[in-house]
């Protein structure tokens, strides 16, 4: 198992973001630093406003700081530009160039229903040939010195496809190290209706590693990156893209709003990747993966947490009309159904990061889990618990006689 030894400057950082330290004869060794970033579409903004904290805290750029970057989605389109040696600023630009770009409708009349894929990628592949070229992951990976994990599901086996490279000693290690990361960076982010899989590649948040911080932490412990990685000395910063709260009544239910199926569709799309994501939080937090310093940074897009943030200035656009709003002003409407392709919701969920980014530097300076609720869970997700209503139910003979069954 190889020591990572600090350089003063990354001392310094780990000292600022209270990351573990560890005097040794050769010098001061510090954990290794996994940064996780999950897929989201457009609210990837957010991820990035907390990114550039964390490197203003640490004054270095997370190629420096962190040991690996593992992305789905978006998360990866972050994770991509990060082994090319750019810092999140510098990413935050690029960012805005790609998304904005990306979604650029097939036809007049495409879109997820009708006549899917609603978009066409011509223009992301070619903004990503300009930007990394036709450098493989190993190229990418040795140049930046950080580790690489992109998560895509591959129809043809029928499992999620992990793209790792590790640095090693002797050369980098992955199945997929040689690899093109641009194509790897498209297949992850070929979500199903919105884009064409790119062969028998889908989007990787279409199974359970939209949030792909779990994955991660095994291929660095367990497989490629295991002589590297010591399991018992890693911090894990998992940086989220904010989570709808859509509760459904049972009215609703009975009788959705608009067409069943795509009403189900969307239903099922949104909730299972919400629940996947808590899965990856909540094993983290258990007993399972006690001894990782795991910090989990996530927000509910609902206007109950907005309150909880720090009041500022915030843009909405309607329309192509931009309007002034303040954040706490902002309701459930504004809120509700901020899709991954909503480039009109841009700015709004940029000027969210940022309050984020607000709430966190008064909580704790990204130097600890954001999970000071008596259940253990982020506290900034709103969890709407109705245990009461729930047994009342499940042990009532007649409620149950009084559900119909077609």
């Amino acid at each position: 198992m190889s020591i990572k030894l600090l350089t003063p400057a990354q001392a310094t950082a780990y000292k600022k973001l209270n990351v573990n330290t560890y005097d040794t004869p050769d010098g001061i060794s510090g954990d290794s630093i996994i940064l996780s970033l999950d897929g989201g579409g457009i609210r990837g903004i957010l991820t990035l406003q907390l990114l550039m904290k964390i490197e203003e805290i640490a004054g270095m750029p997370c190629y420096e700081l962190c040991d690996m970057v593992a992305g789905t989605s978006t998360g990866a389109i972050i994770a991509g530009l990060m082994v090319g040696g750019n810092s999140a600023a510098q990413i935050e630009k690029m960012y805005v160039s790609f998304v904005t770009r990306v979604f650029t409708k097939r036809s007049i009349i495409s879109d997820c229903v009708i006549d899917p894929p609603h978009y066409d990628k011509a223009q992301y592949r070619s903004d990503l040939k300009q930007e990394l070229q036709d450098r493989t992951m190993q190229q990418a990976c040795s140049s930046s010195g950080l580790d690489l994990l992109i998560s895509a599901k591959d129809m043809t086996v029928n499992q999620e496809t992990f793209f790792t490279c590790f640095n090693h000693p002797d050369g980098c290690k992955g199945t997929y190290k040689d690899a093109l990361l641009r194509i790897v960076m498209e297949a992850t982010m070929s979500a199903p209706t919105y884009f064409k899989a790119l062969g028998r590649y889908l989007d990787g948040g279409t199974t359970v590693y939209n949030n792909p911080s779990v994955a991660a932490y095994m291929e660095a412990t367990e497989y490629d990156g295991k002589e590297k990685y010591d399991a018992d000395k890693i911090t894990v910063f998992s940086l989220g893209t904010g989570r709808y709260s859509q509760c459904i009544s049972p009215e609703d239910a009975a009788h959705p709003k608009g067409i069943d199926i795509l009403f189900w569709f969307k239903y099922m799309i949104k909730t299972s990747i919400q629940d996947a994501n808590a899965m990856q939080s909540d094993l983290f937090r258990s007993k399972v993966f006690n001894h990782v310093d795991y910090r989990r940074f996530q927000v509910s897009l609902d206007a109950r947490t907005m309150q909880l943030l720090p009041d500022r200035e915030i843009t909405v656009r309607h329309f192509g009309m931009t309007v002034k709003h303040r954040l706490h002003d902002l309701t459930d409407d504004h809120l509700n159904g901020i899709e991954l392709d909503d480039v009109e919701k841009f700015d709004l969920m940029k000027d969210i990061g940022g309050a984020f980014v607000d709430y966190v530097m008064i909580k704790n300076k990204f130097t600890n889990d954001l999970n000071d609720t008596p259940s253990g869970k982020d506290e900034l997700v709103t969890q709407v618990d109705d245990i009461t209503d729930t047994l009342r139910e499940l042990t009532n003979i007649e409620w149950l006689e009084s559900q119909t069954t077609g």
